[in-house]
């Protein structure tokens, strides 16, 4: 349950900055702002993608990014710093972004505020982390008396409770929708974006210890769920055995800086990580456990681009879990996913409570 965010104590000063500041000619004839984390806070804050509803908003990476003039690399790890501040978070896929703070400072001065955010709210998309504002929202607005709470709860209807670990017919739906998209040919073609991938089972707060792993319903059951056990009848290509399988490491690469796009990106892809990427493709490859298990490159590319999300998804694996006092947030890099131990503990469900 939520807690209103406290303010300080102290009256806090404030000033006013027209949205329009960012399109203004003179404004945009300056020396541009250098991809930075206090550079994207700013524009955060004061963007035009911001609406009447403190902290909450609909953008996309690659349109801030494009807002910015920064490269898509740039724009990320400038997010990440804010991200692991704890200033702000977003969905991707969903396209939302909040700044859990903000409402704490910009909190409405009557109920006819609140009742105007109605229309703002109805174009948020549905999503865990739209749930999450509702809340916050709702503890720091209905704290401030009767008819506050009154607006709020004609204005804002709840929003759909959050789903259970198994997913909806609809993001199954969605899933093979991005599976047909990934079937191309030839090993270098593009993977999906970011944007468009689905997540694929719920986050955990830390990853469960041995003791705590939920236990398997099956003996191929492993966090990646269900998957197609013909995935690779729809990929284009000829059928190999494992070993003489092509192992796209260019692509698996991209898919990772795609998919995972808060953790640490590839600078150097050297003969050591290149042996170590096409040692792991090869045993998945020949595994039971869904969706690995391939034949072809592109059933290869739809299954690493499926673990790829569901690694995402995992609180442990992107630093979102709260670390060891005096240690720093645990990031898992390329190195630790396709490292033997590493690999099979996130086969496993070692990083999230519970799978689909």
């Amino acid at each position: 349950m939520s807690e209103p965010t406290k303010p300080d104590e102290k009256k806090a000063r404030f000033r006013k900055i027209q949205v329009r500041m960012w399109g203004d000619e003179k404004f945009r004839e300056l020396t541009p702002i250098p991809p930075c984390g206090a550079g994207l806070w700013v524009y955060l804050l004061t963007g035009p993608h911001t609406g009447p509803i403190p902290g909450i908003f609909r953008s996309g990476r690659a349109a801030m990014a494009e807002e910015l003039d920064w490269d898509q690399e740039a724009f990320d790890e400038a997010f990440r710093e804010v991200f692991q501040q704890g200033m702000a978070k977003a969905d991707w896929k969903a396209k939302v972004v909040w700044i859990p703070k903000a409402i704490a400072c910009n909190l409405p001065e009557s109920p006819n505020v609140v009742k105007s955010w109605g229309s703002e709210w109805e174009l948020i998309p549905e999503c865990d982390l739209k749930r999450e504002a509702y809340e916050s929202l709702r503890a720091n607005i209905c704290g401030r008396g009767e008819a506050f709470a009154k607006a709020f709860h004609e204005t804002f209807d709840k929003p759909s409770p959050k789903p259970s670990g198994k997913p909806s017919p609809k993001a199954i739906g969605n899933q093979e929708q991005e599976q047909e998209q990934e079937k191309k040919t030839g090993a270098n073609a593009p993977v999906p974006s970011a944007a468009d991938a689905t997540p694929a089972t719920p986050v955990a707060a830390e990853p469960a210890g041995p003791a705590g792993a939920a236990e398997p319903d099956g003996p191929n059951r492993d966090l990646l769920g269900d998957g197609d056990s013909d995935a690779d009848a729809g990929g284009k290509g000829a059928r190999r055995k494992p070993a003489e399988l092509p192992c796209p490491v260019e692509r698996i690469v991209e898919a990772y800086h795609e998919l995972m796009p808060l953790n640490p990106r590839v600078r150097l892809l050297n003969a050591k990580r290149r042996r170590a990427i096409a040692a792991r493709w090869r045993e998945a490859a020949t595994l039971t456990c869904k969706p690995f298990g391939y034949s072809t490159v592109e059933a290869g590319m739809q299954a690493w681009c499926r673990f790829f999300r569901v690694c995402a998804d995992s609180d442990f694996l992107t630093g979102k879990a709260k670390p060891r006092p005096g240690q720093p947030p645990f990031l898992a890099d390329i190195d630790f996913l396709i490292s033997p131990d590493g690999f099979t503990k996130c086969l496993e469900d070692k990083y999230h409570r519970e799978a689909s």
